[in-house]
């Protein structure tokens, strides 16, 4: 599983030209799912996320979680964070899961972001969505659970 995690000042999500996720201050999160992730990927980035202290404090350092923040989350699927660019000159996605798979697992992060009480919107798996954002700093972080 990868993670591609933009810090944000604001985010949309929009399918054919009608918005289907937005939120204000918090983290956009591009979200890749593996041959081989499931629920253990799954539990290991949707805690290393909600913990991750990548909110400024009072004296501008990086020094608070999202839930401290009272940030949102927009979570959007992107296979594409598991295409293989090392040989030839198009990207193989043989790393990435099946869709039924991929699916199933996305929402189960989702799902287990909202357990937590924070605000989770999400795009909409495997439609070509256009994505809107402020980024805030910029901060942007790539994460595996395979790291």
């Amino acid at each position: 599983m990868k993670l591609v995690i933009q810090r944000v000042k604001s985010a949309e999500v929009a399918v054919d030209k009608q918005i289907v996720g937005k939120i204000k201050a918090g983290m956009l999160v591009f979200l890749g799912i593996a041959k081989g992730d499931g629920d253990r990927e799954v539990d290991y980035l949707t805690e290393k996320i909600l913990q991750l202290r990548i909110f400024d404090d009072a004296q501008g350092k990086m020094n608070r979680s999202i839930q401290e923040a009272g940030g949102e989350f927009l979570v959007v699927s992107q296979f594409t964070l598991l295409g293989d660019c090392d040989k030839g000159r198009r990207p193989s996605f043989d790393g990435a899961a099946a869709p039924h798979l991929a699916e199933s697992l996305y929402n189960q992060f989702v799902e287990k972001l909202r357990s937590f009480g924070v605000k989770v919107e999400t795009g909409k798996f495997q439609a070509m969505m256009d994505v809107s954002l402020v980024n805030d700093g910029p901060v942007t972080f790539i994460l595996e659970s395979r790291s």
